[in-house]
């Protein structure tokens, strides 16, 4: 497994049972990726985090690792969730941008190179998934989460869970995450003062594996999480220095 120095982009894949997903993911990611870095003077990385899989994805994932070096694998020794899994992707990471998206395939890895341009004038790059292929149970419930969540953070955000979102690194370097606040990160980086915008992306219904989110986690905990957020609003420090 070859580690890269200094890349100019880290891709942060976190994975939980997709490993029927995996070899399709990994050859558009390498394509995508292999096609902006033509004008790149330094190479790329993708960072696979499996987050407790037991079907079989994290043999899959050595094996493709040995088999391009752009790939970086690392196993967490049970399932943590979505947040500990992405944070520790963040945190093996060394490219001046941060891709994430997620292992199921319900994103295009094509869209990548239409949220880059964005990211000259903007810290955090979000994807608005303005279709999507999604049961009705599913899409309702992501609806009222964010329309409630936007009304007490006024993150200005359509889609706040899209998984597909590029960061700058310093973003990363100062939000501190818990549990859940991956579904904030918006709100989040717009708090700390950087910049954020939307750009509308692709969306495909799942083909392979299941979703891991349900009306539980989707709708009634990040209401709950929604709490802490709106606490941390106001309660963050900001200063400026005067001049001398």
């Amino acid at each position: 497994m070859a580690v890269l120095s200094h890349p100019w982009a880290s891709v942060i894949v976190p994975i939980k049972d997709e490993r029927d997903n995996l070899v399709p993911l990994i050859e558009g990611l390498l394509t995508v990726m292999s096609s902006h870095a033509a004008s790149q003077t330094r190479p790329f990385e993708i960072i696979f985090v499996d987050d407790g899989s037991s079907d079989g994805s994290s043999e899959t994932l050595d094996r493709l690792a040995v088999q391009y070096s752009q790939i970086r694998i690392f196993h967490l020794d049970r399932n943590y969730g979505k947040t500990c899994a992405l944070e520790a992707g963040f945190n093996q990471s060394s490219g001046e941008l941060i891709i994430h998206l997620d292992g199921d395939l319900q994103q295009d890895s094509q869209d990548i190179l239409k949220l880059l341009p964005y990211t000259d004038a903007h810290d955090l790059v979000c994807g608005w998934r303005q279709e999507r292929q999604d049961g009705l149970v599913k899409k309702m419930s992501s609806r009222i989460a964010n329309r409630v969540r936007n009304f007490f953070t006024h993150d200005g955000v359509h889609d706040t869970g899209c998984p597909l979102k590029i960061f700058r690194r310093p973003v990363l370097e100062r939000i501190r995450l818990f549990e859940g606040m991956h579904r904030f990160f918006p709100a989040l980086a717009l708090m700390h003062g950087f910049t954020v915008t939307e750009v509308p992306v692709r969306h495909y219904a799942r083909i392979h594996g299941v979703s891991k989110y349900g009306m539980g986690n989707r709708l009634f905990k990040s209401l709950y999480d929604l709490i802490a957020v709106r606490w941390m609003q106001t309660r963050v420090l900001r200063y400026t220095f005067r001049d001398k």
